[in-house]
């Protein structure tokens, strides 16, 4: 099965828009950084950008499946393993990337990585990828059998650790990191909900929104907190302050919302009647209507 073909061997516009979409960021980055676009420093502005890129596709990736469920999209279970596969390969694009900002001192690379926690728990997360996707073959899923499914359910805690890589080298603007984590909240809550056997409703939809937008809040509170002491009830103030920008607890709930109201927008497509022309021969006085 190519990239761009289903299991049928059927060309598949779904998986080959996928895969020349997860190539866009790279190409993108190694555009700017011949073209001088990265700044002083392209390396390190490349590193982050990949690093970056793992996370969003990451997420993307814990998405397929609820979005699947919500939408009635089956066809997007195509192109699951893809997005993760990406996640891993930019994951260690990020890596090769910090080691060339260290002249390949593989050492210096390895001492840095024990010696720094934020460093530590990317490897460990790098790491988790790299073993998802070496599993993520047929072969692999038929042989570890139900197996396969627990061991690939560590990737929510992979995706823990990457976020909090995320924001400890974010320093004091989260504001990335934040959104990202809760969109990992709206994920996991979509998946919570149907563990649970609650059904994609627009009022268990709207549940998950609310609540995936108050721990998205919660979080930028805690680590702003936690970070730089500052007083909670002001962190919480500025989400309430558009003057400057909208907070990412805002662009969680919007997502959240508008995917609510998908199975309401599919509900009332399907409640649409149909208009059919009726052949030549059966209007009314035609032919067929003469044997009728």
């Amino acid at each position: 099965m190519t990239p761009w073909t289903d299991r049928s061997g059927q060309f598949s516009a779904l998986k080959s828009l996928t895969f020349v979409g997860l190539f866009l960021p790279a190409m993108w980055i190694a555009w700017s950084f011949w073209s001088g676009g990265l700044g002083a420093r392209p390396i390190m502005a490349a590193i982050h950008e990949t690093g970056d890129w793992t996370v969003r596709f990451l997420l993307l990736s814990l998405a397929v499946t609820p979005l699947r469920r919500i939408g009635k999209w089956p066809r997007l279970v195509l192109v699951r393993r893809m997005i993760g596969l990406a996640a891993m390969a930019y994951a260690l694009l990020h890596l090769m990337l910090y080691a060339a900002e260290l002249k390949f001192d593989i050492p210096r690379v390895a001492s840095e990585i024990v010696l720094r926690i934020y460093l530590t728990i990317g490897f460990v997360a790098l790491v988790g990828l790299a073993l998802l996707g070496a599993t993520s073959t047929d072969r692999a899923v038929r042989r570890l059998g139900r197996n396969w499914g627990r061991l690939h359910r560590a990737v929510y805690g992979i995706g823990v650790l990457a976020l909090l890589h995320f924001f400890m080298q974010s320093k004091l603007d989260v504001t990335q990191a934040t959104l990202m984590t809760g969109l990992f909240y709206l994920a996991v809550g979509y998946r919570v909900a149907d563990w649970r056997g609650f059904r994609s409703t627009l009022p268990v939809l709207a549940v998950v929104a609310v609540g995936a937008a108050m721990a998205t809040a919660l979080t930028e509170v805690g680590w702003f907190a936690a970070a730089t002491g500052v007083d909670p009830v002001l962190i919480l103030a500025a989400n309430l302050d558009f003057s400057y920008s909208v907070r990412p607890v805002w662009w969680v709930l919007g997502a959240g919302t508008l995917i609510a109201l998908v199975p309401l927008l599919r509900r009332r497509d399907a409640e649409t009647p149909v208009r059919r022309r009726r052949p030549p021969g059966l209007v009314a006085g035609g032919p067929a209507d003469e044997h009728g």
